[in-house]
């Protein structure tokens, strides 16, 4: 019976374990449990409250990134064609004014 039991402690601690998503935590509970115990001795409130945090301003700092690749990256917008220019347009010919004759005058 006890080699049974070790047998199935043994088992289920060479068990793969899924990794957690401790992203941040473990520096602000360093931080955060330094700050408490010279805070009055809370040294536990302090690495509790120091893991939130951290983990909080990891993922934000992880979504600010994102946007900033996902804004340096070229839209695929679909292909515009390039503006039209309207044709030079070239004064009509100017039409020849016919020169009238000056005046007559008589000379006495």
């Amino acid at each position: 019976m006890r080699l049974l039991i070790v047998t199935g402690i043994l088992a289920a601690l060479v068990a793969p374990v899924p990794q957690a998503q401790a992203v941040g935590c473990l520096s602000g509970a360093v931080a955060g449990g330094v700050a408490g115990h010279y805070a009055g001795h809370h040294a536990v409130l302090g690495a509790l409250g120091g893991c939130v945090v951290g983990h909080h301003l990891a993922v934000q700092k992880k979504k600010r990134l994102k946007e900033q690749q996902l804004q340096a990256q070229p839209t695929a917008a679909p292909a515009t064609p390039p503006p039209t220019t309207p044709a030079p347009t070239t004064p009509a010919p100017a039409t020849p004014v016919p020169a009238t004759p000056a005046p007559a005058t008589q000379t006495p």
